[in-house]
């Protein structure tokens, strides 16, 4: 046994003297004072602490969920509190610099991590005992991969680069957060084929619809909201699908919902 196994084992024995939900708050507020001390780095300065927060993502993340975790899980159950750091502090410097932007920020971000690495550990413990918990956690979940499609969306689009590279940024994103999405419907220990198929589309068409969109003139957010409820109908209709419940009346809600969003869209353009 190596040295790193055993200091794994030893870390294991020492964190499961502590109560699960104890962790997660001491999880959470620990990735919530790191997150505050990387905003009084300048953007340019600080990116360094991408690497440091995914680093601090993960260890907390296991520190909290740390029962359990095998195979896929290793990815998927830490996707959504990595992309919901990521997102939130690249997003935060979009804002100007100040205490006023600073204090809610840093509280919304704690009270998310809070809640997305609940919803891992509800899909890690054998949400199939409790249907009504999976079904809060997967609320919850969707809840926060629209906020998490639209900051890095907009993100990726402020940046104004070429459109070949906003389309393979969306991609990549859309990939990422629909891979997470369709992985949670059944809760399997490895990646199917079908997943990995789902997924590829869905981060196809968001792509193309990203590349199409960076030749409108038509401000970063409104697009980004666009991209956004398009990857929510999408991946609605593709969930639904797997759980067998894709009715008629479901498609038209989600046809209804792109329609509106299309529509508002197509009205802030100027010409």
């Amino acid at each position: 046994m190596n040295y790193f196994s055993r200091a794994l084992i030893f870390f294991q024995k020492k964190s499961l003297r502590i109560e699960k939900r104890i962790r997660f708050v001491i999880g959470a507020l620990i990735l919530t004072f790191v997150m505050l001390l990387s905003t009084f780095f300048l953007f340019e300065n600080g990116l360094f602490f991408v690497p440091i927060l995914i680093i601090f993502v993960y260890v907390l993340g296991y520190f909290a969920l740390l029962e359990g975790i095998e195979k896929i899980e290793w990815l998927t159950l830490f996707l959504m509190p990595v992309l919901l750091t990521i997102a939130s502090y690249l997003f935060y410097f979009l804002f100007p610099v100040r205490w006023l932007t600073r204090v809610p920020f840093v509280f919304l971000y704690g009270i998310s991590i809070y809640a997305v690495l609940l919803c891992s550990n509800i899909f890690n413990v054998g949400v199939e005992k409790s249907l009504q918990l999976y079904r809060a956690a997967f609320s919850i979940n969707i809840l926060y991969q629209m906020l998490i499609s639209f900051l890095l969306f907009n993100i990726i689009l402020s940046f104004k680069l070429n459109f070949f590279f906003n389309g393979i940024g969306v991609g990549i994103v859309s990939f990422l957060l629909a891979l997470q999405l369709i992985w949670s419907v059944r809760l399997n220990l490895s990646i199917e084929r079908m997943i990995l198929l789902f997924s590829f589309f869905i981060a196809l068409i968001l792509g193309e619809l990203a590349l199409i969109g960076s030749f409108v003139p038509v401000k970063p957010a409104i697009l980004s909201l666009f991209l956004t409820s398009s990857y929510y109908c999408i991946s609605g209709l593709i969930y639904s699908f797997l759980d067998q419940r894709l009715f008629k009346e479901t498609i038209r809600e989600y046809i209804a919902v792109w329609i509106v969003v299309f529509i508002l869209s197509v009205l802030s353009i100027s010409w």
